[in-house]
């Protein structure tokens, strides 16, 4: 099933006092970067991020869900209406990820 477009625009949302917050559509779902690293993703209208250890630090509870099938697990984050908390965690999370390789 592919993300909708509403759903992406929520979350989009949600980053609004975050600058730098972008997305690129890949075959029906969304990957979202964060001053260019990528971060997680939307998949079946459900807001995965990458396991970096401060994510499990703010989400201890989070489920593990494969994004598309051969895909590595990520976390499940469930508390999507609180703009705060995502800021923080994009935040948290971008010392943590990779730096996009060059093309």
């Amino acid at each position: 099933m592919a993300s909708s477009k509403e759903y992406l625009n929520s979350i989009l949302g949600q980053f609004a006092k975050l600058t730098e917050v972008s997305y690129r559509a890949m075959m029906g779902e969304y990957i979202i970067y964060y001053r260019g690293k990528v971060v997680g993703g939307i998949y079946d209208n459900q807001f995965l991020v990458k396991p970096t250890k401060s994510a499990l630090a703010m989400m201890p509870d989070a489920r593990m869900e494969f994004p598309y099938e051969g895909a590595k697990e990520m976390f499940l984050v469930d508390d999507v209406d609180n703009s705060e908390f995502l800021r923080d965690l994009l935040v948290a999370m971008y010392e943590e990820l990779p730096v996009p390789k060059k093309k």
